[in-house]
């Protein structure tokens, strides 16, 4: 169907949601609300104050729910801003977490790899990769493999890449980078890619630092934080979405934490399952920080009390008991 919504002003924006049913209290907060962060990206936070109606398609007969024009008895602007300001403060918990992930596994990568060869990572052999993992095609039907494409990656990174000490490096050495320096230009995704390559004893090595005996199991994480950074670092929603990276959780009884999980296959959905192996490796890496106890408080603070529809943490999968293990 063509788009035919029209063009609003901001103050059209505000007169919009006050049709639909939307308490205002302060109309000079919230237009600078609406001009500062976007009536678009404050929509989800005040989605679920929405009224829903269920209708049947003219053509299958199959019945859906949809949004109404409408908003709960008594809802207020504040209540969509302060789930706004809870889910911003979340990202920035997530964003100290990742960074700490990010640089220990550029170490593990580097140390393990550059104890071999300076520029294992640009040589595609047995010493170095799995050759099941390396030399298969990179998307079903593709002739370029994965090591192929994530050389064309990590190439394409160096040359945009602005730092000193790259162009340090090829002023004085020449175009390749050795891998301990090269890890230093690769984002998140990036790492798990040269992590899902590498021959199964050393991705095992790596995975049991970190506590995860399953190196399957933790390669699937790699690749779920990978889409959590992005997600983050795109100051995406995290309250009230469901996941499409789902990670890998290892068997009944290896970790006790997962087991919650195991037994809840709706929370494999939900980013909450991604908090908790966030903690899990950020514990691993430094185990008396307190981050964790922090992210705790901040979930404690959830802004359920200001909104006048009952919410809960349920959005992101947490369940009642989470505090026991976590």
């Amino acid at each position: 169907m063509p788009y035919s919504r029209p063009w609003k002003s901001f103050p059209e924006q505000l007169e919009l949601l006050k049709s639909w049913g939307m308490v205002v209290t302060d109309e000079a907060a919230a237009l600078d609300y609406l001009q500062r962060v976007g009536y678009y990206r404050l929509s989800a936070y005040w989605y679920p104050f929405r009224t829903f109606e269920v209708v049947q398609d003219s053509e299958t007969g199959k019945l859906s729910t949809k949004a109404k024009d409408e908003f709960h008895p008594d809802t207020q602007f504040v209540d969509a801003v302060h789930l706004y300001l809870f889910d911003k403060q979340l990202r920035l918990y997530l964003t100290d977490a990742l960074e700490r992930i990010e640089i220990s596994l550029r170490v593990d990568l580097s140390h393990l790899l550059g104890e071999r060869s300076p520029f294992a990572h640009i040589e595609n052999t047995k010493a170095h990769f799995h050759p099941g993992f390396a030399n298969r095609p990179f998307r079903k039907g593709m002739v370029q493999t994965c090591f192929d494409a994530w050389a064309d990656k990590y190439r394409g990174l160096v040359k945009r890449s602005k730092e000193d000490f790259v162009r340090h490096y090829h002023a004085n050495h020449g175009d390749e980078l050795p891998i301990w320096v090269a890890v230093e230009v690769l984002d998140f995704g990036a790492i798990s890619q040269l992590f899902s390559m590498l021959n199964v004893k050393d991705q095992a090595t790596i995975a049991n630092r970190y506590g995860v005996s399953n190196w399957k199991v933790f390669k699937s994480w790699l690749f779920s934080l990978s889409y959590l950074r992005n997600l983050v670092a795109h100051h995406s929603r995290l309250w009230n979405r469901n996941i499409t990276s789902k990670p890998m959780l290892p068997k009944q009884g290896e970790i006790a934490w997962c087991d919650a999980f195991i037994s809840d296959e709706d929370s494999h959905f939900k980013p909450f399952l991604l908090f908790a192996i966030t903690r899990m490796l950020v514990k691993s890496i430094c185990p008396n920080t307190e981050w964790h106890n922090r992210l705790a408080e901040h979930l404690e603070q959830f802004p359920e009390q200001h909104s006048s529809k009952k919410l809960n943490l349920s959005g992101m999968g947490v369940t009642d008991d989470w505090k026991e293990w976590w």
